[in-house]
Protein backbone atom coordinates (compact mmCIF):
# COMPACT_ATOMS: atom_id res chain seq x y z
CA UNK A 1 0.00 0.00 0.00
CA UNK A 2 2.81 2.14 -0.01
CA UNK A 3 4.24 2.28 -3.04
CA UNK A 4 3.87 5.67 -3.95
CA UNK A 5 5.18 6.77 -0.50
CA UNK A 6 8.12 3.99 -1.81
CA UNK A 7 8.45 5.66 -5.24
CA UNK A 8 8.84 9.50 -3.47
CA UNK A 9 11.41 8.92 -0.31
CA UNK A 10 12.96 5.21 -1.09
CA UNK A 11 11.97 2.19 0.54
CA UNK A 12 14.62 2.37 3.55
CA UNK A 13 13.16 5.13 4.48
CA UNK A 14 9.83 3.77 4.82
CA UNK A 15 11.42 0.61 6.62
CA UNK A 16 12.51 3.36 8.71
CA UNK A 17 8.85 4.32 9.48
CA UNK A 18 7.57 0.85 9.50
CA UNK A 19 9.92 0.63 12.43
CA UNK A 20 9.51 4.06 14.59
CA UNK A 21 6.79 3.84 17.58
CA UNK A 22 4.96 6.42 18.52
CA UNK A 23 3.52 7.59 22.08
CA UNK A 24 0.50 9.60 21.31
CA UNK A 25 -1.17 11.63 23.88
CA UNK A 26 -4.69 13.13 22.96
CA UNK A 27 -6.72 12.00 20.03
CA UNK A 28 -8.96 14.82 19.57
CA UNK A 29 -8.66 17.78 16.87
CA UNK A 30 -5.04 17.93 16.53
CA UNK A 31 -3.75 14.26 17.33
CA UNK A 32 -6.90 12.69 15.33
CA UNK A 33 -5.36 14.15 12.09
CA UNK A 34 -1.81 13.88 13.07
CA UNK A 35 -2.30 9.99 14.02
CA UNK A 36 -4.31 9.74 10.59
CA UNK A 37 -1.53 11.49 8.50
CA UNK A 38 1.23 9.16 10.21
CA UNK A 39 -0.69 5.78 9.64
CA UNK A 40 -0.88 6.71 6.16
CA UNK A 41 2.50 7.41 5.64
CA UNK A 42 3.56 4.53 7.18
CA UNK A 43 4.23 4.46 11.02
CA UNK A 44 2.75 0.79 12.27
CA UNK A 45 3.89 0.63 15.74
CA UNK A 46 1.52 3.13 18.36
CA UNK A 47 -0.02 4.35 21.82
CA UNK A 48 -2.96 5.90 22.41
CA UNK A 49 -3.79 7.54 25.32
CA UNK A 50 -7.33 9.55 25.44
CA UNK A 51 -9.85 8.86 28.24
CA UNK A 52 -12.51 10.57 26.17
CA UNK A 53 -15.29 9.48 24.35
CA UNK A 54 -16.63 10.64 20.82
CA UNK A 55 -19.18 13.40 21.34
CA UNK A 56 -21.57 14.98 18.77
CA UNK A 57 -19.95 18.60 19.42
CA UNK A 58 -16.75 16.33 18.04
CA UNK A 59 -18.02 16.36 14.88
CA UNK A 60 -16.82 19.73 13.41
CA UNK A 61 -13.01 19.14 13.86
CA UNK A 62 -12.28 16.16 14.63
CA UNK A 63 -11.57 13.00 11.98
CA UNK A 64 -12.52 10.26 14.38
CA UNK A 65 -16.03 12.06 15.07
CA UNK A 66 -18.66 9.92 12.88
CA UNK A 67 -22.88 9.19 13.83
CA UNK A 68 -21.19 5.46 13.61
CA UNK A 69 -18.42 6.46 16.46
CA UNK A 70 -20.61 8.27 19.07
CA UNK A 71 -20.28 7.50 22.78
CA UNK A 72 -17.33 4.61 21.92
CA UNK A 73 -14.08 5.55 23.31
CA UNK A 74 -11.89 7.31 20.91
CA UNK A 75 -9.37 5.58 21.62
CA UNK A 76 -11.26 2.31 20.61
CA UNK A 77 -12.70 3.90 17.26
CA UNK A 78 -9.23 4.81 16.16
CA UNK A 79 -7.80 1.24 16.57
CA UNK A 80 -10.67 0.50 14.47
CA UNK A 81 -9.87 2.98 12.11
CA UNK A 82 -6.18 2.62 11.84
CA UNK A 83 -6.67 -1.58 11.28
CA UNK A 84 -9.22 -0.97 8.46
CA UNK A 85 -6.62 1.25 7.18
CA UNK A 86 -3.49 -0.81 7.60
CA UNK A 87 -4.09 -4.04 9.17
CA UNK A 88 -0.28 -4.65 10.14
CA UNK A 89 -0.23 -1.87 12.44
CA UNK A 90 0.36 -2.28 16.28
CA UNK A 91 -2.05 -0.18 18.24
CA UNK A 92 -1.73 -0.11 22.46
CA UNK A 93 -4.67 1.80 23.45
CA UNK A 94 -4.95 3.22 27.05
CA UNK A 95 -8.31 4.90 27.59
CA UNK A 96 -7.23 6.67 30.54
CA UNK A 97 -6.40 10.26 31.69
CA UNK A 98 -2.24 10.15 31.94
CA UNK A 99 -1.47 11.76 34.88
CA UNK A 100 1.32 11.31 37.84
CA UNK A 101 -0.81 8.10 38.84
CA UNK A 102 0.20 6.13 35.70
CA UNK A 103 2.86 8.34 33.47
CA UNK A 104 5.44 5.54 34.75
CA UNK A 105 3.94 2.50 33.60
CA UNK A 106 3.30 4.69 30.81
CA UNK A 107 7.13 5.38 29.89
CA UNK A 108 7.99 1.57 30.56
CA UNK A 109 6.43 0.97 27.14
CA UNK A 110 8.71 0.92 23.72
CA UNK A 111 8.31 4.36 21.81
CA UNK A 112 10.70 6.40 20.07
CA UNK A 113 8.52 10.03 20.14
CA UNK A 114 6.31 11.59 21.87
CA UNK A 115 3.19 13.62 20.93
CA UNK A 116 1.39 15.27 23.25
CA UNK A 117 -2.08 16.61 21.72
CA UNK A 118 -3.78 17.04 25.23
CA UNK A 119 -5.82 20.08 26.42
CA UNK A 120 -4.27 19.68 30.10
CA UNK A 121 -1.62 21.83 31.28
CA UNK A 122 -0.30 19.54 34.31
CA UNK A 123 -0.49 16.23 31.58
CA UNK A 124 1.64 18.78 29.20
CA UNK A 125 4.50 19.79 31.47
CA UNK A 126 4.64 15.98 32.94
CA UNK A 127 5.35 14.65 29.16
CA UNK A 128 7.98 17.24 28.80
CA UNK A 129 10.00 16.28 31.74
CA UNK A 130 9.73 12.61 31.32
CA UNK A 131 10.82 12.78 27.74
CA UNK A 132 13.69 14.49 28.95
CA UNK A 133 14.33 12.27 31.70
CA UNK A 134 14.18 9.35 29.28
CA UNK A 135 15.94 10.96 26.27
CA UNK A 136 13.05 11.12 24.52
CA UNK A 137 12.19 13.13 21.15
CA UNK A 138 8.49 15.48 22.58
CA UNK A 139 6.24 17.66 20.03
CA UNK A 140 3.77 19.01 21.82
CA UNK A 141 0.92 20.50 20.34
CA UNK A 142 -0.23 24.54 21.93
CA UNK A 143 -3.52 26.60 21.88
CA UNK A 144 -5.25 26.16 18.09
CA UNK A 145 -8.85 27.36 19.69
CA UNK A 146 -10.11 30.32 18.75
CA UNK A 147 -7.94 31.09 15.32
CA UNK A 148 -8.39 30.91 11.76
CA UNK A 149 -5.74 31.29 9.91
CA UNK A 150 -4.02 28.55 8.65
CA UNK A 151 -1.15 30.46 7.41
CA UNK A 152 0.05 31.29 10.65
CA UNK A 153 0.59 27.46 12.10
CA UNK A 154 3.88 27.03 12.41
CA UNK A 155 6.55 24.29 14.08
CA UNK A 156 8.87 25.87 16.40
CA UNK A 157 9.78 26.06 19.38
CA UNK A 158 8.37 26.93 23.12
CA UNK A 159 10.48 29.90 23.66
CA UNK A 160 9.78 31.24 20.35
CA UNK A 161 5.98 31.56 20.53
CA UNK A 162 3.77 34.15 20.59
CA UNK A 163 0.03 35.08 20.54
CA UNK A 164 -0.07 31.73 22.28
CA UNK A 165 -1.45 31.93 26.12
CA UNK A 166 -0.99 28.10 26.65
CA UNK A 167 2.33 28.17 25.10
CA UNK A 168 3.26 31.13 27.96
CA UNK A 169 2.00 29.51 31.14
CA UNK A 170 3.69 26.58 30.28
CA UNK A 171 7.31 28.17 29.38
CA UNK A 172 6.48 29.97 33.01
CA UNK A 173 5.77 26.83 34.53
CA UNK A 174 8.75 25.38 33.04
CA UNK A 175 11.23 28.60 33.72
CA UNK A 176 9.99 28.38 37.30
CA UNK A 177 11.23 25.12 38.19
CA UNK A 178 14.38 25.34 36.07
CA UNK A 179 13.57 23.13 32.94
CA UNK A 180 14.58 23.84 29.68
CA UNK A 181 11.83 25.51 27.29
CA UNK A 182 13.60 24.57 24.24
CA UNK A 183 11.07 22.36 23.32
CA UNK A 184 9.78 21.81 19.71
CA UNK A 185 5.90 22.71 19.40
CA UNK A 186 2.76 23.76 17.05
CA UNK A 187 1.72 26.86 17.86
CA UNK A 188 -0.25 29.45 15.59
CA UNK A 189 1.27 33.37 15.99
CA UNK A 190 -2.67 34.74 15.47
CA UNK A 191 -4.05 36.52 17.93
CA UNK A 192 -6.82 34.54 19.55
CA UNK A 193 -10.46 35.98 19.16
CA UNK A 194 -11.95 37.27 22.42
CA UNK A 195 -14.35 35.44 24.67
CA UNK A 196 -14.26 32.86 26.98
CA UNK A 197 -15.45 29.98 25.13
CA UNK A 198 -12.92 28.23 23.15
CA UNK A 199 -14.39 27.86 20.02
CA UNK A 200 -12.93 25.67 17.06
CA UNK A 201 -12.17 26.09 13.39
CA UNK A 202 -11.43 22.76 11.83
CA UNK A 203 -8.54 23.77 9.18
CA UNK A 204 -6.26 25.23 11.82
CA UNK A 205 -6.34 22.05 14.21
CA UNK A 206 -6.46 19.81 11.64
CA UNK A 207 -3.30 21.62 10.21
CA UNK A 208 -1.64 21.66 13.55
CA UNK A 209 -1.85 17.70 13.32
CA UNK A 210 -1.12 17.53 10.22
CA UNK A 211 1.91 19.14 10.94
CA UNK A 212 2.89 17.16 13.93
CA UNK A 213 2.85 14.26 11.17
CA UNK A 214 5.03 16.01 9.13
CA UNK A 215 7.63 17.32 11.52
CA UNK A 216 8.24 13.99 13.10
CA UNK A 217 8.06 11.99 9.60
CA UNK A 218 10.86 14.01 8.26
CA UNK A 219 12.83 13.81 11.45
CA UNK A 220 12.63 9.89 11.08
CA UNK A 221 14.04 9.80 7.45
CA UNK A 222 16.33 12.23 7.16
CA UNK A 223 20.11 11.91 6.73
CA UNK A 224 22.01 10.24 9.26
Amino acid sequence: MFERLEGLIGINNVEKLHNTKILLVGVGGVGGYALETLVRNGIEDIIIIDKDKVDITNKNRQIIALDSTISKYKCDAFKERILDINNKCNVTVINEFLDVSNIDEVFKLDFDYVIDCCDTVDTKILLIKYAKKYNKKIISSMGMGKKLDTKKVEITTLKKTSYDPLAKVIRKRLRDENIDDNIIVVSSTEEAKKGDIIYSYSPVTNYAGILIADYIIKDIIKED
